[in-house]
């Protein structure tokens, strides 16, 4: 895995994980809501906050017939329209710019998917120093092309698609001149089940595509599936995040609180350093509680001549005398001088 940057970070095998809190719709049509949620993934240690650029006539009509129509009882927005879900959903365009001041003032990067090629434009103009292609839009060509010649970083969602589209995708966005590219492992269920993820997944992607670098966009409840893809090999983890999931909101059944974030951001960076390399044998770190280890002592006072018996010599702790691996083989030896009970065991005494 190669490393990629993303304005100033660095992003790679050898990176710690970065974080990305997933604004969605969780502002709740309030720009001071928005602006909180900016603050609080900061405070929490996020590394960008990302946001999703349509509005409802650039992702559908308003209509209610067939699929227009969510009718499914499991959905968490049964009873709408496709239209509906957007207008209440959509972050207003003239919201962009104080959004993304306040991340960078608060040393966040910002940034945002985009739905149409109208969107990119807008953004291109806000200057965002990458995209975000969505899950539901990862097979739509000429909004690749359209992304991939701006000449920016590119994060794509690889829900819904089989290994084909990826692949097929992922040809498109460097032909037409995406040369930095994440992939992310995505179950498009909202919430997914764990059962669902099937992280095994992102060491393939890494295989299957090699100079890429591969994340996780997570619809899951908690902290589990992320920190588990990051031992897997993900650098870049993506949750979608709200102040409080009790103050309702289209997403906000499957996002994180602020020290849901926070933990997500500690626990990341301490499973990646965890990761380390193959290691075998007493680190340096180790060595003063190798003196701890059970070894040979005498127990009982021994005069010269007396063997050696599982009465007078026991394997406990510290370590300072001879390895426990010694012990049979020293039963029924002699011992050479007067020994004190509480002494470690030595060759010079057998």
């Amino acid at each position: 895995m190669k490393n990629i940057k993303i304005a100033d970070r660095l992003i790679g095998h050898n990176q710690k994980p970065f974080i990305i809190a997933e604004m969605s719709g969780n502002h709740n049509q309030s720009l001071d809501r928005a602006l909180a949620i900016v603050d609080a993934a900061a405070d929490a240690g996020a590394d960008a906050i990302k946001l999703q650029t349509y509005t409802a006539d650039t992702m559908t009509i308003n209509a209610k017939h067939n699929l227009f129509y969510i009718d499914d009882q499991k959905s968490l927005w049964k009873g709408k329209n496709l239209y509906e879900l957007y207008q209440i959903a959509h972050t207003p365009w003239d919201w962009h710019k104080a959004i993304f001041d306040r991340a960078k003032e608060r040393g966040m990067l910002a940034f945002s998917s985009p739905f149409d090629a109208s969107a990119v434009d807008f953004l291109e103009e806000l200057d965002v120093p990458v995209y975000k292609i969505a899950s539901f839009e990862n097979t739509d060509h000429p909004l690749l092309k359209k992304v991939a010649a701006t000449g920016k970083p590119v994060i794509m969602s690889t829900g819904l698609t089989n290994l084909s589209d990826i692949d097929e995708s992922v040809r498109i966005l460097k032909a037409n001149g995406c040369k930095e590219l994440v992939l992310l492992k995505c179950t498009s269920t909202y919430p997914a089940s764990p059962e669902t993820c099937n992280l095994m997944t992102i060491p393939h992607l890494q295989q299957m595509f090699g100079d890429i670098v591969v994340g996780l966009s997570d619809h899951t409840m908690g902290i589990g599936a992320p920190l588990a893809a990051i031992a897997l090999g993900a650098r870049v983890i993506e949750k979608h995040f709200t102040l409080d999931r009790s103050d309702g909101g289209v997403d906000s059944t499957f996002s994180l609180e602020p020290a849901e974030l926070k933990m997500l951001v500690t626990e990341s960076e301490r499973a990646f350093k965890a990761l380390g390399k193959v290691q075998y044998g007493i680190q340096k770190t180790e060595k003063d509680s190798k003196r701890f280890k059970r070894s040979i002592y005498i127990v009982k006072d021994m005069k010269i001549g007396e063997p050696f018996t599982a009465a007078n010599l026991r394997i406990i702790r510290p370590g300072d005398g001879l390895e426990p691996k010694h012990f049979e083989n020293i039963l029924g030896k002699e011992v050479r001088k007067n020994i004190k009970a509480g002494t470690p065991l030595s060759w010079e005494f057998v």
